[in-house]
């Protein structure tokens, strides 16, 4: 990947106020440096701080492959409120992904626990673990427009685990569109997974903040076709 200008997450900016800032993360950009280094979203805080005599820290994360809706704390305070809100599933996550095939139900819920595994040869990944083990993983979902080969699916994870909604989704069938780990990409295919919307109760005594990405237009285009495609995709 490019390196992006120092200050692009400027034009990628959702919201702002004095305790957060929410952005639009670009698809193919890690969040934080792995193993391997390379460029990341942490490599261009520092644009963002606004006055502030430090650049504000990630208050939770984002797949490098998934765009959308991504929080930053502005400080020590606004982290500590924000990992409350995560850890007690406060904070309402909205995903759009397109993934393989017709789902047989227009939603439903999938609960199955999660554990991650790995071998040398493959690396880490995650899947279902059986009863008793594993940490549980509650996803619903909900079909919004389908083709002759593909769906466009809203998902709300009522828990954060690691690939939760990409192993979630493959696990009934339906992986996601781009998904090398757990499904079937086809050459030069992108993950399809987008982080459409936030719901955050950040102030007790104001409405609920609710904050939307655009779709990318990758996204967009590989649901073009689809039928009775939402009013945030048929332009």
């Amino acid at each position: 990947m490019q390196p992006f200008p120092p200050d692009f997450l400027l034009g990628r900016l959702l919201y702002r106020d004095g305790l957060i800032l929410v952005v639009d993360k670009p698809a193919g950009l890690p969040v934080h440096a792995g193993p391997k280094g390379g460029p990341n979203l942490e490599d261009y805080v520092d644009a963002l701080r606004f006055g502030l005599p430090s650049p504000p820290h990630l208050a939770h994360r984002l797949d490098r492959d998934t765009s959308g809706c991504l929080v930053l704390g502005r400080h020590k305070k606004a982290l500590r409120r924000l990992g409350k809100l995560f850890e007690s599933g406060q904070v309402e996550k909205v995903y759009w992904a397109v993934v393989d095939g017709r789902l047989e139900s227009p939603e439903g819920r999938i609960d199955q626990a999660l554990r991650k595994r790995s071998t040398e040869a493959r690396g880490w990944w995650m899947e279902g673990a059986p009863e008793g083990e594993g940490r549980r993983a509650v996803t619903d979902y909900k079909v919004l427009a389908v083709g002759r080969d593909c769906s466009l699916v809203e998902c709300r994870p009522r828990t954060g685990r690691t690939h939760q909604l990409r192993v979630h989704l493959a696990g009934i069938g339906h992986p996601i569109r781009g998904d090398a780990v757990y499904g079937r990409p086809q050459p030069g295919e992108q993950l399809l997974l987008h982080a459409k919307a936030l719901r955050l109760p950040l102030y007790p005594t104001r409405p609920l903040l609710e904050i939307e990405a655009p779709v990318p237009e990758p996204f967009a285009e590989a649901v073009a076709a689809l039928e009775s495609v939402p009013r945030a995709l048929s332009g």
